[in-house]
């Protein structure tokens, strides 16, 4: 009888959920609420100056009144401790619990418990803490007890809140103490220079007297020195203060100015680094030193906006903007693979039902939303998340497809913002490039309606998209220039060519192999056609070009681009970079001296350029249950590097004369070229068509060819 009530226990504690299974409760909320609460924080946060500046763009609110339920069946009493952020009620059965609502003892048998909580403050969230009972992705929640608002019942969510005392509400990032490079001291005022971008809280040590001090930042010396122009500045008036004073705000700076008033004295100065704890589990190193630096300076631009959620920068706009997230997301798996913040900053961009704008009010961002699910659960193998979030996919795409114009494409209704990227291009119309992601969106969406078994919208969305790609080659292919034209306004077509559609057409697969040479001859490999200024749109240009094969080319570019920023002072990777423009006015966006983001997510690139398409890793089936490996050194003599997988990480090496890999769990697949016959002591080589070869992965193996390229 004891063996038996033992695996009885045991059984129920299985199936608690994850968070049971590990022998721990977690705070739960309803999917979505927790992100759309903190984006909202966090967005509005940004200042210019002194002035505050939300975002422009609805904001979502969590939904106030939530009921969590979850269905037991005791061997014996047991009692549970239940916290819940905001007002509630605990009920057993239907019937509410009186009296002590903290701690109660739930009968033995079959019982439905029920915490219905309300809070206007922040999203309504519970613990509970018992032997088999426990608050985890097990429960149920909606708007009545144990009753979803429609289809399936909907889990509850929860991410590392794990103690009473660490509720949802009182998340903060980490922070740690950082010195300053230099230090340069005038009368009643103090020039601090970090070394390199930074994010965090002043600290004044030994900060005595009275009167004013004012911290002007700068992602450059100049900003910091420009009073009148510094875009981020903070004024503190004190009385006769003793001691340390800290920023209550974090600010994005490399240069801290501080001027203080006569009647203040300060002795030291450092930095409260804030920042998001994560894994540092990819790499890269090569025989060129400074694409080793590029690398790096990638990393550390991504992890410094790597935070709540995936921002665009960390001095401006310190917003979650959806075009910027889709490429930081690609960047992380090949860096961090963070999925958490994924998961997040995906909630958050998408806000809650009903639908009436664009996200962020740009018709293509709203494209590029769908398309990162997908790439998350080719990534991580995740199709719980996409199916908690599908029908948030079909309620968006519902309004996608209702704006589609008589042809059945998309262009710019009135309030939508069809944005592609900082250039000087006719947006409006049909735009070939906003056809192309739209197509790429149905095939996200049939993929994702698939995986939440809703064959019918699969089945739609796929018809859609295989009607709509026929449409795109019908109206903007141009056969004789062998070039995708600009786009089409009031039936007649644009014959301008971008490098925009062009490059999203190789990169999709939208192209055959004649098509797919002309384009990179005739406009990716052009120097006829306008160049793109943006790290954002040079992502999608290099990203298709070593697609095709093109890494010898994209290395070039890559040590021209991203190099040129570090030969011109840059710690980080910029927004927007011409190398035409020389000192200061580098600095100058939007109008303002210092308008532009020294610290940009999407200037990070580089981290999935040289991880996918020289380490060569990428995942051919969801989260790497199949894999091929395929380096390329790109010129290069030799490359190194680890990319991080669900399963652990792969670590690569290639020179002229040698691969080594070290393999993971999942099937994998080394793909490699070499002039004369490879062999190797660890695997049976296949030839597979001229000089190309396969060999088979074993996951925990280490794996040596001898070739030569």
């Amino acid at each position: 009888m004891r063996l038996q009530t033992l695996f009885i226990t045991l059984l129920l504690a299985l199936v608690c959920g994850r968070a049971g299974a590990q022998g721990a409760a977690t705070w739960i909320w309803y999917p979505g609420d927790f992100e759309i609460w903190l984006s909202n924080k966090v967005q509005a946060r940004r200042v210019e100056r002194d002035v505050a500046w939300p975002p422009f763009w609805r904001l979502y609110s969590h939904q106030p009144q939530v009921n969590f339920t979850r269905q037991v069946d005791l061997v014996e009493p047991e009692d549970i401790d239940v916290s819940v952020e905001g007002t509630y009620n605990v009920a057993i059965d239907g019937r509410f619990v009186h009296g002590d609502q903290r701690h109660i003892r739930v009968p033995a048998g079959k019982h439905t418990l029920n915490v219905q909580a309300y809070n206007p403050a922040s999203p309504p969230a519970v613990l509970v803490q018992g032997k088999t009972i426990r608050s985890d992705a097990s429960w149920t929640v909606g708007p009545r007890p144990g009753m979803p608002a429609a289809g399936s019942p909907v889990h509850a969510a929860h991410w590392n809140f794990d103690t009473p005392d660490n509720p949802p509400s009182r998340y903060r990032l980490a922070t740690r103490e950082a010195r300053p490079a230099t230090v340069r001291r005038e009368a009643h005022a103090v020039l601090v220079d970090f070394g390199a971008e930074t994010t965090g809280f002043v600290k004044l040590k030994n900060l005595t007297g009275s009167g004013r001090v004012t911290l002007y930042y700068g992602e450059s010396r100049e900003e910091a020195l420009s009073e009148a122009g510094a875009e981020t500045l903070d004024t503190f008036t004190l009385a006769h203060h003793h001691g340390d004073f800290t920023a209550p705000t974090s600010r994005a700076m490399r240069y801290v100015n501080i001027r203080l008033d006569g009647g203040l004295r300060v002795g030291d100065v450092a930095l409260l680094y804030e920042y998001l704890p994560v894994a540092h589990r990819g790499s890269f190193r090569s025989s060129d030193a400074e694409l080793n630096r590029i690398w790096d300076v990638a990393q550390r631009t991504l992890e410094l906006n790597t935070r709540e959620f995936f921002i665009d920068g960390v001095k401006r706009d310190h917003w979650v903007w959806s075009g910027d997230a889709v490429q930081a997301y690609l960047m992380n798996y090949y860096a961090f693979f963070d999925g958490d913040t994924v998961k997040r900053t995906t909630w958050a961009l998408r806000g809650a039902d009903p639908v009436d704008m664009h996200i962020n009010t740009i018709l293509d961002y709203s494209l590029y939303w769908f398309i990162g699910i997908r790439d998350y659960y080719q990534y991580t193998g995740d199709d719980e998340f996409v199916k908690t979030i599908y029908p948030r996919m079909v309620s968006l795409m519902d309004f996608v497809l209702a704006r589609r114009d008589a042809d059945g494409m998309l262009e710019g209704q009135p309030g939508d913002w069809v944005f592609v990227d900082w250039a000087d291009m006719p947006k409006d119309g049909e735009l070939t490039v906003i056809q192309l992601l739209f197509a790429r969106s149905l095939d996200a969406m049939a993929d994702c309606a698939a995986l939440a078994h809703d064959e019918a919208k699969a089945a739609t969305y796929r018809r859609l998209a295989t009607e709509l790609k026929a449409k795109i080659r019908a109206a903007f292919w141009d056969p004789r220039r062998q070039v995708f034209i600009h786009g089409r306004k009031d039936g007649k077509t644009n014959p301008l060519v971008t490098r925009h559609p062009n490059m999203f057409a190789l990169l999709f697969g939208y192209l055959d192999d004649t098509q797919a040479a002309a384009v990179r001859r005739n406009v990716l490999m052009s120097d006829d056609v306008p160049k793109i200024t943006t790290p954002y749109m040079r992502f999608y240009e290099l990203a298709a070009l070593a697609e095709s094969g093109q890494q010898a080319y994209v290395t070039h570019q890559i040590k021209d681009y991203w190099g040129g920023m570090l030969r011109a002072g840059a710690t980080c990777f910029w927004e927007q970079y011409d190398p035409n423009v020389q000192g200061a006015a580098r600095y100058a966006m939007y109008g303002k001296p210092f308008g532009m983001s020294l610290c940009h997510a999407w200037g990070a690139s580089p981290l999935y350029l040289l991880g996918k398409y020289y380490l060569g890793v990428k995942p051919t089936q969801p989260g790497y249950a199949a894999y091929v490996v395929e380096p390329d050194l790109g010129g290069l003599q030799w490359i190194e590097g680890k990319v991080p997988t669900p399963h652990g990480d792969i670590a690569v090496f290639a020179d002229t004369q040698r691969i080594r890999v070290t393999a993971v769990a999942g099937a994998g697949v080394l793909r490699f070229t070499s002039t004369t016959t490879p062999r190797s002591a660890d695997g049976a080589i296949r030839h597979v068509a001229d000089d190309r070869y396969e060999m088979t992965l074993e996951g925990g193996k280490t794996y040596v060819v001898e070739r030569t390229d």
